[in-house]
């Protein structure tokens, strides 16, 4: 399996087969992530596509900052990197005003045996989406990154370009919102 920063140099040298294999790496992580912050599939492929494109893109500019054999090349991590990028269009997308849906992550098995149980716990999963989806898009990030994906908080803070602490804090006030939102919901009921 070849490093990040020698496929970053392939890429460079515009070699397809080098995307194809980072595709093939990360396109999976990268598409749940899409699609927890936008909440529709097919719009998250096309930030995934996207964010692929620009990878091909700078790969140039990576290949250079981080060449293969040196330190700074064994620090590259596309996937890092790809993640972050990811979340920046999705928070763009979001920004823009597009709609969000809530319907479920696609190829997800229904794991639930009974109707009565699947209707509660989609209810309760409905509502918490909803919850989600109610936070600022940087929380909704730092909450999606953080719980769903199963991150470092240190992976969370690079996929978001922030320093550790400044993730933390906003991963704090992140919870502070959802806590306070799930008390304001139960004295709705």
């Amino acid at each position: 399996m070849a490093d990040d920063a020698a496929l970053a140099a392939r890429m460079a040298a515009r070699d397809a087969d080098a995307l194809r294999e980072v595709i093939a790496r990360h396109a999976a992580i990268l598409n749940r992530i899409a699609y927890r912050m936008v909440g529709n599939a097919h719009e998250a492929e096309d930030i995934v596509q996207e964010a692929c494109l620009r990878l091909w893109d700078h790969s140039a500019r990576l290949a250079q900052r981080h060449p293969a054999g040196t330190s700074a090349g064994a620090a590259l991590r596309l996937s890092g990197w790809l993640k972050r990028v990811v979340t920046n269009i999705a928070i763009d997308r979001l920004r823009a005003g597009r709609r969000i849906s809530d319907e479920e992550v696609p190829e997800r098995a229904d794991e639930a045996p009974l109707a009565d149980s699947r209707i509660e716990a989609e209810q309760r999963d409905a509502g918490t989406r909803a919850l989600v989806m109610a936070l600022p898009e940087r929380q909704r990030a730092a909450i999606v990154l953080t719980y769903y994906e199963e991150l470092s908080n240190a992976e969370a803070a690079e996929a978001m370009d922030m320093n550790i602490k400044a993730f933390e804090s906003l991963l704090h006030r992140a919870r502070a919102s959802l806590r306070q939102a799930f008390a304001a919901q139960g004295d709705a009921l």
